[in-house]
């Protein structure tokens, strides 16, 4: 895995925590950065939603929880496009709450609702700080889950530092000189930025306080931070960000036709209901008299990332299969090798088919089941979700699924073999095994859609 050693510049990055003085050096004056906050009173502010109280105590915002109100948004008068932005936080354990930045509040949303991106402060054991919400909307967009240098971030009953670069479609966070997420969208270009007291619920009670101070923004002249390892979570239809680029990935669909495709056992490309469709590649649905088109990349891979956007149909069943052997013989025109189960569980029979659920979406099909995954996280039909692949040079592999690991594996062990034994490829000597092969996506008679298919070899 390509490696950027990005940590000898962060002491050049962010500033370090400081008690409270809410006001610039002269280098920070003349780096155009100014103070959101004056540290005397919350002029150039505005209380939004709930009714949270908010204070100001000796050069602090001082937030405290109230009962049977909701969210409350201690919001900027002003809006903000591109900025970075950097503070100063302390909160009690236990009590959530997040800085809003490019959110909204209008008398149509849910008369006045404040809603948008969020920078979470999150002092639970789930230890999301750092991570992007997307407020009263779309809900979770970038988590730090599998990263534990991320998750460690945040320092517990102490100051500290949050920064946000909000430049373009990019956004970028970090947490005391760590970065932490980094989303690439383009829903809401200019918002306000709020500090927010979030309603009690759970082990939460009234009291609760969280301090800011030092609240600075910077709104010209805005140069990113250097390229990280962070992964990219790109909204934007078959775009390749700047950093996804750095990292090395490239497209594995151009978004316009099936350049590098082609159908399993063919050099030409499948004819058999597949199109381009408002840079969709679209698998129609069979009229019951054949399926198994598959169609793989021309291009073999070994170890590799890849990253991919499916949206499934009622009743819907597909997959995207790796190390395919096209040498097995399938009985028909589909492709036999490993496979990153793409279902409607609740609507398709196959997902109550093999053994302890090895069939259901993500799993690695009729061999390993996917994880129990929060339903707060699962898509509906007809929604885009977020799948990710990853095969490791040691041959250790994992299914993702909308920011969470479901799957790991170890390609080749003794375990692996063991089940490949008891499952429907036992008569395929070297199942899987491979040391390369091509991608395939499977056309099982349903409508299915893909898009942002992107590659990267570790």
């Amino acid at each position: 895995m390509k490696k950027l050693n990005y940590l000898p510049l962060l002491g050049l990055l962010f500033c370090i925590a400081m008690p409270s003085k809410a006001q610039l050096t002269a280098q920070e004056k003349a780096d155009g950065w100014k103070m959101l906050f004056n540290g005397k009173n919350l002029i150039g502010w505005n209380q939004k939603n709930g009714e949270a109280k908010y204070e100001v105590k000796d050069g602090m915002v001082i937030g405290t929880t109230v009962a049977n109100t909701p969210n409350s948004f201690m919001c900027t008068n002003e809006t903000y496009g591109d900025f970075i932005l950097e503070l100063e936080l302390k909160v009690d354990e236990g009590m959530n709450s997040g800085i809003q930045f490019r959110s909204l509040s209008t008398p149509e949303f849910n008369n006045g609702r404040v809603h948008g991106y969020q920078m979470e402060i999150d002092p639970s054991d789930r230890a999301w700080s750092g991570g992007i919400y997307d407020e009263a909307r779309r809900g979770w967009l970038c988590m730090p889950e599998g990263r534990p240098e991320a998750k460690n971030a945040f320092k517990h009953n102490d100051w500290n530092l949050y920064r946000i670069e909000a430049i373009g479609n990019t956004i970028r966070t970090w947490v005391n000189g760590v970065p932490i997420s980094h989303l690439v969208d383009d829903m809401t270009p200019e918002g306000l930025i709020a500090l927010q007291v979030h309603g009690i619920y759970g082990d939460m009670h009234e009291g609760m306080q969280i301090r800011w101070r030092n609240i600075k923004i910077k709104t010209e002249n805005l140069r990113p931070a250097p390229y990280d390892n962070v992964p990219v979570v790109n909204m934007l239809k078959n775009d390749l960000s700047a950093q996804e680029k750095a990292q090395g990935f490239e497209m594995l669909f151009n978004g316009k036709d099936f350049t590098g495709w082609r159908a399993v056992n063919s050099q030409e490309m499948s004819g058999k209901r597949w199109s381009v469709e408002d840079g969709d590649i679209v698998i129609h649905k069979s009229d019951g008299s054949e399926t198994g088109n598959d169609i793989v990349t021309k291009e073999q891979f070994s170890a590799f990332e890849l990253k991919f956007e499916f949206m499934l149909s009622e009743g819907a069943n597909s997959g995207i299969k790796y190390f395919v052997n096209e040498d097995f013989d399938s009985g028909g025109k589909s492709g036999i090798g490993l496979e990153y189960q793409v279902l409607d569980d609740e609507k398709h029979p196959d997902a109550k088919m093999g053994a302890v659920g090895n069939r259901t979406l993500a799993s690695l099909y009729d061999l390993i089941p996917s994880g129990d995954q929060n339903p707060r996280f699962k898509k509906k039909i007809g929604e885009w979700n977020q799948g990710r692949l990853v095969v490791m040079p040691d041959n250790t592999v994992q299914h993702w699924l909308n920011g969470f690991k479901v799957v790991e594996y170890v390609r080749k062990s003794n375990i692996y073999d063991a089940l490949v034994a008891r499952s429907k490829y036992q008569k395929f000597e070297g199942f899987g095994a491979a040391d390369q092969g091509p991608i395939l996506l499977q056309d099982h008679g349903d409508e299915v859609h893909f898009r942002s298919l992107k590659v990267r070899k570790l």
